[in-house]
């Protein structure tokens, strides 16, 4: 939803919706939207629901009904829109259900960036899915209180990601890749609510990424976008012209390069 704001042509290979009022909105909402896809919907589930509390200290709490009965109906989605297209995007939280399109992406040799969250901590879960992954971004920990984000780079990269994108929600982001890293200090904005802000952030990355421009343009503009969004309520696409102002503006540290094991 983003991404068309933004004047992206995107699309999304999702769920099924239930055949209910819920269900019979998002799907309108996504095709008012301009957004590309098979929006199914099923009077064997409900439509899913999050309700979200969030407070002026930007934090947050969330109950989120995913069943898996839902869930399962991504395994029968439509792949084909991932043909032609220049980018993939997954959440790391769907599980195996993420394994059919981005193996078909790279059959056909389309980028993958996946949101791992805190995701990196399971060895084995970084292992089974970074050969599918170009991009990956990922948080220290699961409320992005830890200062370790070098060392989660450092997982990223050697598992074979190109480009590793580690938020630290108000002390900016750490972008890194085989060739360049880069901290991009966030900047200092009145907090209404953060729910959002880390899939701005991904669509803000995406964005630059399909404009083609360089690694510290796209970080900075994705750290741009991700902290407007924390001053409105409800995710929002700044225009483009306002979100370049304010990346033009942020601190941003060029580092030596290194290398850790885990």
């Amino acid at each position: 939803m983003l991404l068309r704001q933004w004047g992206v042509n995107s699309g999304l290979i999702g769920t099924c919706l239930g055949d209910d009022p819920r269900g019979h909105t998002t799907a309108q909402q996504l095709i008012d939207a301009g957004v590309a896809g098979e929006f199914r919907l099923s009077p064997d589930v409900t439509t899913p629901f999050e309700i979200n509390v969030s407070d002026g200290s930007g934090a947050r709490t969330y109950f989120w009904r995913r069943d898996s009965d839902v869930l399962d109906t991504l395994d029968s989605a439509d792949l084909s829109l991932i043909d032609g297209s220049k980018l993939l995007y997954a959440d790391w939280y769907d599980g195996d259900h993420i394994l059919r399109p981005m193996k078909m992406a790279q059959q056909l040799g389309v980028p993958v960036f996946l949101n791992l969250e805190h995701g990196h901590h399971d060895k084995a879960l970084l292992e089974r899915l970074a050969p599918l992954v170009s991009i990956c971004q990922a948080v220290t920990n699961h409320d992005q209180t830890a200062n370790n984000a070098d060392g989660v780079k450092n997982k990223l990269l050697p598992s074979g990601v190109d480009t590793a994108l580690v938020t630290m929600a108000k002390d900016g982001c750490l972008v890194a890749t085989r060739d360049e890293r880069l901290l991009v200090h966030a900047p200092s904005v009145d907090v209404v609510d953060r729910c959002a802000a880390g899939a701005t952030f991904s669509a803000g990355f995406q964005y630059g990424l399909l404009h083609g421009w360089d690694l510290e343009e796209r970080a900075r503009f994705a750290v741009a976008a991700g902290s407007l969004q924390c001053t409105v309520t409800g995710p929002a696409a700044f225009p483009i012209a306002e979100t370049q102002s304010l990346a033009q503006s942020l601190a941003v540290e060029r580092l030596d390069h290194s290398f850790g094991t885990y």
